[in-house]
C-alpha cells in the first residue's frame, strides 16, 4: 500500500467497538488500515488468522497456499466451503475474506511459500504470519523476515497442543534459534481439532494487531505453549543464539 490514508466514516462506524480500547483508538485502527501481512498457507491455522485481520480492519492480505480444496480440509479451514470442493483454496478465501471485508485488499498467490518466491512475498508486507506445517516453508519465511528485518508471528499446534511466538529482527532471536535443525517428526498431516487451531490462529491475530498498532505487550522472546487437554499455560524464554546460521552475530 503507498501513502497514508486515514479512516473513512463507515470505517470509523465499523471498528467503533475496538476503537473504544484504551491506547488504541482512531490511531491504532489507521495503522491496521495502513498495514500489511503476508499468511503462509489458509489451512486450519491461516484461514483464522486471516479472517480475524479481515474482521479487524487490515488494509492488505497477502496469502500463499497451493491445491485445491479437499473434504478433509473442511473441519478446520474455516475460509473454506463445501460449494468449493476442487477448487484453488486461495480463490475460496479470497470469496470468503471480501464477503467479510470489501475494503480489503487481497493478494492470493495459488502457491506454497518457498526459497523460490518468499523473497518476492515478504518485500510485499510489513509483517508476516507463519501459518505453514513444513520446517523448509518455516526456514524460508524466517531467512526473509530476518533479512528484510519484517517481524514474523510464528505459530503452530498438533494434537490438542499448540505454541506461539513473536520473532522480531534486531530484538529477538530467530526460529532458527528455536528450531536449529528440521525436526524430524514433524509431519505435514497430523491429529487435531479445528477448534485448537481456531483457538492458536486468534491468538496469532492479535499477536500481529499488537506488532502492528503497538498496544499492549507482544510475546517477543517468549514462547506460549498451552494444552487444551488440561487447560494448561506456560511460557518459557527464548535465547538468541550466537550461533545461529541465520541471525547470529
Amino acid at each position: 500500500m503507498s501513502g497514508f490514508a486515514p479512516l473513512t466514516d463507515e470505517e470509523r462506524a465499523v471498528y467503533e467497538w475496538q476503537i473504544w480500547v484504551p491506547e488504541f483508538g482512531e490511531a491504532g485502527q489507521e495503522k491496521l488500515k495502513n498495514a500489511s501481512v503476508l499468511i503462509s498457507r489458509c489451512g486450519g491455522l491461516g484461514s483464522v488468522v486471516a479472517y480475524e485481520l479481515a474482521a479487524a480492519g487490515i488494509g492488505k492480505l497477502v496469502i500463499a497456499h497451493a491445491g485445491n480444496v479437499k473434504p478433509s480440509d473442511l473441519n478446520r479451514q474455516l475460509l473454506m466451503t463445501h460449494d468449493w470442493l476442487g477448487k484453488p483454496r486461495v480463490e475460496s478465501a479470497e470469496r470468503r475474506l471480501k464477503e467479510l471485508n470489501p475494503r480489503l485488499e487481497i493478494v492470493a498467490v495459488p502457491e506454497n511459500l518457498s526459497e523460490v518466491n518468499a523473497e518476492q512475498l515478504v518485500k510485499q508486507v510489513d509483517l508476516i504470519v507463519d501459518c505453514a506445517p513444513l520446517f523448509p516453508e518455516r526456514y524460508a519465511m524466517n531467512r526473509q523476515s530476518v533479512l528484510q528485518k519484517k517481524p514474523l508471528v510464528e505459530c503452530a499446534m498438533y494434537d490438542l497442543e499448540a505454541q506461539l511466538t513473536t520473532f522480531i529482527p534486531g530484538q529477538t532471536g530467530c526460529l532458527a534459534c528455536l528450531y536449529p535443525h528440521d525436526p524430524p517428526a514433524w509431519k505435514r498431516e497430523f491429529p487435531v481439532f479445528g477448534a485448537v487451531s481456531g483457538t492458536v490462529g486468534c491468538m496469532a491475530a492479535m499477536e500481529a494487531i499488537k506488532v502492528l498498532s503497538g498496544l499492549g505487550e507482544t510475546l517477543a522472546n517468549q514462547l506460549l505453549m498451552f494444552d487444551l487437554r488440561d487447560m494448561t499455560f506456560q511460557r518459557n524464554r527464548i535465547l538468541r543464539r550466537k550461533d545461529c546460521a541465520v541471525c547470529g552475530a
